[in-house]
């Protein structure tokens, strides 16, 4: 059995929609970056590529590309997922922690899970999604 551990965070702005786990989550500021800068999404693509030993995420699919501009972080999730099972890795379960103030997350956590399940053909069950803030710190 292989372990990863993935990380990420991105600048709240305005002008942008937020978005985590593909779901678009209604606020008013989103998520700085150059694809849809979904961080959740990062972070788990992030740890499978670290428990396989392949390079991250911004390795694979680079920020300064015009190709990965805007791009829905579900496909370079599925994306990554195509890479690990053409090596031969298959997914047990995977699993995340949010940190933020706001907004909270658990109407969404189904969909995100769904989302997720669908990009890694794994069953939801197998996917964990948790929430925490940063008790007012930063």
């Amino acid at each position: 059995m292989r372990v990863g551990i993935g990380y990420d965070v991105h600048p709240l702005v305005r002008g942008r929609k937020l978005i985590l786990g593909g779901v678009h989550i209604p606020h008013p500021m989103g998520l700085g970056g150059h694809s849809d800068a979904d961080l959740l999404l990062h972070s788990m693509g992030d740890a499978l590529l670290g428990a396989a030993g392949k390079k991250d995420i911004g390795s694979l699919f680079p920020d300064n590309d015009p190709k990965y501009e805007g791009i829905s972080s579900l496909i370079l999730l599925t994306r990554i997922f195509q890479l690990l099972k053409k090596d031969g890795y298959r997914i047990n379960n995977l699993d995340a922690t949010l940190v933020a103030e706001e907004p909270k997350i658990s109407p969404y956590v189904h969909k995100m899970k769904e989302n997720i399940a669908q990009a890694l053909r794994i069953q939801t069950d197998r996917i964990g999604i948790k929430a925490t803030t940063s008790e007012k710190m930063g």
